[in-house]
């Protein structure tokens, strides 16, 4: 009797462990399955939920005057999302939507920056931690160094593009590296070009040490943490690390396009003599934080709005992260993630790879315009004035017509 009362004991036991394991099980799927806001930016706000055909012509004669395939467009106004439309073709099957995902090229450095700035809210660094050294962050790879400069470079070096880098003979993330080890170890052995912290120099070397550094202080895979501590709490679920060729494109994303007098380079990778350069050129996705980012144009100004100190969207920085990132110094010293911020408050974020053009800019009126293109112009990194040139044709001559509303909300 005994015995089968503990058979009997030992079976509810298990009945019971398995209820639980089943339980916590589905518990933790329940914690990790899409909620129900997931991608509703991207899949909810439509062509046929804007239009202001005089400005819509305005913008197609700008597209066909630089023979651009595609462009999505969002604008906002304090927080509001007023106007998002798509123009012409993601690719020759599919029209370009609000909600289509394209390459961010360098708009990248502005939301690797807001990871840094989640880092120092957490208390894992400060701006002025060191990167390399006995207690620097990444002193993992001290033993590649032989520049005792490299061991002043601190994070706000770093995103200040003030660390001593240089790309003057060829830019290190897109070389044909074999692997991100001896893209280090290579970069590292090197002199630096200045004492950081002296000058600057625009560098993707830089913001792909931050990536780094992200993964070091969180344990997590850079696009994880990304996914975890800045998109998900500004309610974006869009965005992704960007694939190097056609075949790596995601579901939703642009097609990519070169300008009519590119010319075809061989694959970063070694296995292609000649490919279109927005296919294969550069490793993208390795660039990490650099510019390996895709994203939408509503999620792009969505994730402005978590950032910007304003309201009505919660700020997923505080006020004092904010106003790190943004504080003007000088003309000649780059913001924290952001290309430009005058006292004003027109703060401003380009990006330019082959096969994308991208700009963001918010204005002092409260206004934040975002412009993402799928097909590069002969102006490269230039085109960016041209893009802003629109901008203040548009606001000029249409921002008084927008509609009153907020398709956030809505």
């Amino acid at each position: 009797m005994r015995k089968a009362g503990f058979i009997l004991f030992l079976l509810l036991l298990a009945l019971a462990g398995g209820f639980c394991l089943s339980y916590g099980r589905r518990a933790m799927e329940e914690e990790t399955a899409p909620i129900p806001w997931r991608d509703s930016l991207n899949k909810a706000i439509t062509n046929d939920l804007s239009s202001l055909p005089e400005m819509d012509a305005v913008v197609d004669s700008f597209m066909n005057f630089w023979s651009l395939h595609g462009v999505s467009l969002a604008v906002c106004r304090r927080d509001s999302l007023l106007y998002a439309r798509g123009y012409g073709k993601a690719d020759a099957a599919t029209p370009m939507t609000p909600g289509t995902t394209l390459r961010l090229a360098s708009v990248s450095k502005l939301l690797t920056a807001v990871g840094v700035m989640r880092l120092q809210e957490k208390e894992q660094l400060f701006l002025n931690s060191p990167v390399f050294g006995p207690y620097g962050i990444l002193n993992e790879y001290d033993a590649y160094i032989r520049d005792d400069n490299y061991y002043l470079i601190t994070v706000e070096h770093l995103l200040r593009h003030q660390a001593g880098f240089t790309s003057r003979d060829g830019d290190p993330v897109f070389s044909p590296y074999p692997s991100l080890t001896e893209l280090l170890r290579t970069q590292l052995s090197r002199r630096l070009y200045y004492e950081p912290g002296t000058t600057q120099e625009y560098s993707n070397f830089g913001y792909l040490l931050l990536s780094l550094i992200i993964e070091k202080l969180s344990g997590m895979p850079y696009e994880a943490f990304m996914q975890q501590e800045v998109f998900a709490p500004a309610r974006c679920h869009g965005f992704r690390l960007a694939g190097n060729y056609l075949q790596d494109r995601h579901p939703g994303e642009s097609r990519y396009y070169m300008h009519s007098e590119a010319v075809q380079s061989p694959s970063f990778d070694g296995r292609f003599a000649a490919v279109d350069k927005c296919y294969g050129g550069n490793n993208i996705s390795g660039s990490l934080g650099a510019g390996g980012w895709t994203g939408s144009a509503v999620e792009l100004a969505r994730i402005i709005a978590s950032i910007d100190g304003k309201g009505p969207v919660e700020d997923i920085l505080l006020p004092f992260s904010v106003n790190q990132m943004t504080d003007y110094y000088d003309p000649d010293t780059f913001s924290l993630g952001w290309n430009d911020t005058k006292p004003t408050g027109e703060w401003t974020r380009s990006g330019s790879f082959s096969g994308t053009q991208a700009l963001v800019k918010t204005y002092p009126d409260g206004e934040c315009w975002v412009f993402i293109s799928n097909t590069s112009t002969w102006r490269g990194s230039r085109f960016a004035r041209n893009i802003a040139a629109l901008f203040e044709n548009l606001r000029n001559r249409y921002s008084a017509q927008l509609p009153s509303r907020d398709l956030f909300r809505e």
